[in-house]
């Protein structure tokens, strides 16, 4: 019997990590998508060790064909998998005065625009089996943002209404569609440990259709 796969873009230390270690120990094969080959690979090596199914490939988020091709051949290869995690972000100190309009919209490319690109590469092959789980990693800077990083919540807002959006729409197809909005600093020992935050995605994968909310605040 094949395992059920959990797809991880944006692969790095922090949530993501914590994540795709705990998915592997519960039986997932874990497929991370991240820029950097070689850190992907010390992921992949660094899990093998352990005992947890994985493997990398490399993908910027922010360029769409790029990240276009990179999931049509994971889905050629792997198929459709049973968990979309979204878990890139562009940190850029800059107060709304003198945030250019160029470079907020590239950070949104990455912040918001790759999360589209991933959802619609993989939402017919969900609706078709009529079931699927996906989660948009947000942040308090939706919530109530720090001028200073004012493009961050530009973008944790957009993927706080994407993420209502796509609940609506893909509800009444089983899949499942929620943001893990974190309203503080990832720490280890902290109240937003990663690996605390990745228990809490491990029970919302866990929650049935009937009982599942479009969002979870870790305060």
């Amino acid at each position: 019997m094949s395992k059920p796969i959990c797809l991880l873009i944006g692969m790095g230390p922090g949530i993501s990590y914590s994540t795709a270690k705990l998915f592997g120990e519960k039986g997932f094969k874990v497929l991370m998508v991240a820029r950097n080959a070689i850190k992907l690979k010390e992921y992949v090596q660094e899990f093998e060790n352990i005992d947890i199914d994985t493997e990398g490939f490399s993908a910027d988020a922010s360029d769409f064909k790029n990240l276009n091709e990179c999931l049509a051949g994971i889905k050629k290869a792997k198929g459709i998998p049973d968990v979309l995690v979204y878990n890139v972000s562009v940190y850029r100190e800059a107060s709304p005065s003198s945030l250019s309009a160029d470079i907020a919209v590239e950070d949104f490319k990455a912040n918001v625009g790759g999360a589209l690109v991933a959802v619609q590469s993989f939402i017919d092959g969900m609706k078709e089996r009529k079931r699927g789980v996906i989660f948009l990693t947000g942040g308090g800077q939706g919530l109530e943002p720090m001028h200073i990083l004012s493009s961050l919540g530009i973008g944790k807002a957009a993927m706080r209404n994407l993420s209502f959006s796509l609940y609506k729409e893909l509800k009444p197809f089983n899949i499942r569609v929620a943001t893990i909005t974190v309203n503080g600093m990832v720490e280890k020992n902290t109240s937003f440990d990663p690996d605390i935050i990745a228990e809490k995605y491990w029970q919302l994968y866990n929650t049935p259709v009937i009982d599942f909310k479009r969002e979870l605040v870790i305060n």
